[in-house]
């Protein structure tokens, strides 16, 4: 490495000297999320007092990443008052996440089990904390959080995606959910889906480009689902391995079905069933 080139990144310091790092942002997320479930860690030894102490040294803290933070936008202490004062509802829905996954998981033993041990709950919490920073006008944080999820159990949720209550992740490795993705109420999304855009071109960053997902639909493994005008109707069944980009009506079940030609050669078709 030359000179020159070391002088150029230490100028690259100098211009970002209060930028959070991701190190840090993840790291308040671990704390908040232990802190609001008990199961998710152990704080039984703190008393009262302590842990109002730490709840408010955790709003400090997103007080001061947000100073840092150089796209944050009007007041900080605002945002930062508004975002806990929406923790209670953030609570109640990730806890409505936690009753989706565990009535959708014959293998789930109990909702601790769910909280200590499932990906699922951990990207879903993850995308609900910045999802709500992402409301409330920051830019980067959100990102920063749904990432460091993503790397944490392969689940990738975009935080500007819409989802509704009781959603629920089975597996999950490999789930993708496009920034532009709206999610009904009681949808069960199995491993290798993706909720994407049919375009990649950044002047269509601006439009709606990953489907809409409408309530009580179940996406098997491998499904793949493209455009912002594709809508799976609600309390529909998409099977495993399903390419779509068109809309189906509710209560529809699709699957790929096989046919055989000859002895040589196999072709499958695209089953569209009304489910009765």
């Amino acid at each position: 490495m030359t000179t020159q080139f070391l002088k150029k990144i230490y100028a690259t310091h100098q211009v970002c000297t209060t930028c959070p790092s991701p190190i840090e942002v993840a790291a308040f997320f671990d704390r908040l999320i232990g802190a609001l479930f008990a199961d998710f860690t152990q704080l039984a030894h703190l008393s009262e007092t302590e842990f109002m102490e730490l709840m408010e040294q955790l709003q400090k803290d997103l007080d001061r990443l947000l100073q840092q933070s150089p796209s944050q936008l009007g007041k900080v202490s605002q945002v930062t008052q508004a975002f806990f004062d929406a923790i209670p509802a953030l609570h109640d829905a990730i806890q409505d996440d936690v009753t989706g996954i565990y009535e959708g998981d014959p293998a789930a033993k109990d909702r601790s089990q769910v909280i200590r041990s499932y990906p699922g709950f951990y990207a879903i919490a993850a995308y609900r904390f910045a999802h709500q920073l992402h409301l409330l006008g920051v830019e980067d944080l959100p990102r920063i959080i749904t990432e460091y999820a993503h790397s944490k159990t392969g689940i990738d949720i975009h935080p500007s995606a819409k989802i509704g209550s009781h959603f629920c992740i089975d597996h999950g490795t490999g789930i993708v959910v496009g920034a532009t993705t709206i999610i009904g109420n009681h949808v069960k999304i199995y491993q290798n889906v993706t909720l994407g855009a049919l375009s990649v071109n950044k002047e269509d960053a601006a439009i709606k480009r990953h489907p809409t997902i409408e309530d009580h639909v179940i996406i098997y493994s491998g499904a793949t689902i493209l455009g912002g005008k594709t809508v799976i109707g609600q309390d529909s069944v998409i099977g495993g391995n399903v390419w779509l980009t068109r809309s189906v009506p509710p209560k529809s079940k699709i699957y790929y079905q096989s046919r055989m030609y000859n002895d040589a050669d196999q072709d499958t078709d695209l089953i569209i069933h009304k489910i009765s």
